[in-house]
């Protein structure tokens, strides 16, 4: 898999986690799903991903985006 895959395939896993967070545990944790939405957001202007970083250092394939 290349980062971008890795990097959606993240963020989508952290969404829904978060989501399931919020309506059994405390509704504070859609924080964590604005913060991904937002970094997300962020990233597609600004081709800025923390996590891509990362992956790109552990050696990870690079893809188009990242």
């Amino acid at each position: 898999m290349s980062i971008d895959r890795v990097v959606l395939a993240f963020a989508g896993t952290v969404i829904l986690v978060s989501l399931a967070l919020s309506q059994w545990v405390n509704p504070n944790w859609m924080w964590l799903t604005a913060f991904v939405g937002a970094n997300l957001l962020q990233s597609a202007f600004t081709g800025f991903c923390p996590l891509a970083m990362v992956l790109k250092k552990v050696g990870v394939k690079p893809g188009c985006a990242f």
